[in-house]
Formats: C-alpha cells, sequence, structure tokens
C-alpha cells in the first residue's frame, strides 16, 4: 500500500469535468485506489464518492492506493493532479 499527500494544480481544481477525468486516469488500474480529504474517504473510481468531496484548486488531499500496479496509479494520479497530463 502507498499513501501520498498531493496538492491539486488544476486551474479549476475539481470540478465535474476534471473529476471525470480524473476517474479514467484511476480505473486504468487494477489497484483499489481512494482519496481522502479531512475525515472523508472515497473511492477514486466512483462518480458520487468523488463529487462529494468538492475540492478547488489548492486542496491538499491523500491519495491511497493498494495493488499490483499501486506505484502507478500514484505516479499517473499525481502527474493529472499537477496538470501535467
Amino acid at each position: 500500500m502507498i499513501t501520498k499527500s498531493m496538492q491539486i494544480r488544476i486551474p479549476a481544481g475539481l470540478d465535474p469535468s476534471t473529476i471525470a477525468m480524473f476517474i479514467q486516469t484511476a480505473s486504468q488500474y487494477d489497484s483499489r485506489v481512494y482519496v481522502q480529504s479531512e475525515n472523508k474517504k472515497v473511492n477514486a473510481k466512483s462518480l458520487m464518492g468523488m463529487m462529494s468531496l468538492g475540492l478547488p484548486r489548492g486542496s491538499v488531499l491523500t491519495i491511497v492506493a493498494e495493488g499490483s500496479d499501486e506505484e502507478e496509479a500514484i505516479e499517473d494520479i499525481e502527474k493529472y493532479l499537477n496538470n501535467e497530463k
């Protein structure tokens, strides 16, 4: 299991359209991926869960990945949140 804190650098933050792309990124991997923000933990592959977080640009969140391709999942998600992808 890998846990990593990340900051959202996408200009719009995680709004409906960027959440859809975030879910697509997380869903490419077999690993279980979760997003933690404050006291809330949601499945990163769940549209309703991700939308419930309401994360603007600059928010810091923790990504938790567990599975055979967890390292790749964390790296790819970090690239997306850094607006590099």
